[in-house]
């Protein structure tokens, strides 16, 4: 008999103004999915507090106040919001990966957090290539977080946005056997354009990969986007691009997706449609040709300092009285 999980795919609004207020969010958000008997849910790239929509309309000579904001907001990890969450998903059993603005002292970075049903942070990995006005916010990711991790959903990964169009970081992510693949996207963005290419994206890696896809994307109000700029023109590019949708590793849509208006998807995962696609296709498998081609993947962690020796720390020499 075939496993099944129930997952979970939210499109809200965060606040704009508060990261203790898109928190809330979040935690009615699982609090609701749970109830509705999902163990596996899903949320927008950096939902909390928000995504960048500035630097997407704004020039860089005027991002300086909303960057600046941004850090007040940004969430360290690991840091009280991240318990929080964690609580949240061992109280219902429940996993969750979270798109956050994480902060590391003088940076910021898209980060992605998995959450095991325990409260365990399984993963946290970082965007490894900000996207256009996106590198005016965020610095860059490595190749630590290509991974794919164990959870009581299955085997999970996850990437964010425009890394989907990076065949080499999705094939990382394949040759760990997948089962289930989380995607972000920030949602009310650049127009219809977007949520038609995040479609194709979200079914093309489920049929190359023979996994599932959970998408989420975000969404903004009105009066959140005149909140970002006047400017009716600019307005424009943030409506559309919404495409929250959880996809069969055979290709289809497992449920009607959703692409206006707040909502939580729910669909039922048949894990046995994994290794029936994978019986015709196995891409990192019996279908693949590692003698011709292959990937090359370094996993360490990037660091700013490499020490050579063992450091003799510096002993403090009190005040003499």
């Amino acid at each position: 008999m075939s496993r099944i999980v129930k997952a979970a795919a939210v499109q809200i609004a965060p606040d704009l103004t508060s990261r203790e207020k898109t928190l809330a969010r979040v935690l009615d958000a699982i609090d609701e999915a749970a109830g509705n008997g999902a163990e596996l849910v899903v949320f927008p790239e950096t939902f909390v507090p928000y995504y960048p929509y500035f630097s997407f309309v704004l020039p860089p000579v005027q991002q300086g106040k909303p960057h600046l904001a941004l850090y007040e907001q940004a969430v360290t990890v690991p840091s009280d919001e991240t318990r929080r969450v964690a609580e949240r998903c061992a109280h219902h059993g429940v996993v969750a990966v979270l798109g956050i603005n994480e902060r590391d002292h003088g940076s910021l970075y898209n980060a992605q957090l998995i959450f095991d049903a325990d409260g365990t942070l399984r993963l946290k990995r970082r965007k490894i290539t900000p996207t256009y006005h996106e590198r005016m916010v965020w610095g860059q990711g490595d190749g630590a977080g290509l991974q794919v991790v164990d959870t009581r959903v299955g085997r999970l990964g996850a990437l964010a946005c425009w890394e989907h169009y990076n065949p080499l970081a999705r094939y990382a992510l394949m040759t760990q056997h997948e089962e289930i693949h989380a995607a972000q996207f920030p949602g009310s963005l650049v127009g219809q354009v977007f949520a038609e290419q995040i479609e194709v994206t979200m079914r093309h890696h489920a049929l190359e990969s023979g996994c599932f896809v959970v998408n989420a994307t975000g969404w903004l109000t009105e009066d959140q986007i005149a909140s970002v700029t006047p400017d009716e023109t600019l307005q424009k590019g943030l409506r559309g691009g919404c495409m929250t949708c959880i996809i069969t590793p055979e290709g289809r849509h497992a449920v009607p997706p959703l692409t206006e208006g707040e909502g939580i998807l729910y669909a039922d995962l048949d894990m046995g449609l994994v290794t029936k696609r994978k019986r015709m296709m196995d891409s990192v498998g019996h279908y693949a040709r590692p003698e011709l081609l292959s990937l090359r993947h370094d996993p360490t962690p990037a660091e700013t300092r490499h020490v050579t020796a063992p450091e003799t720390p510096f002993q403090p020499i009190p005040l003499e009285d």
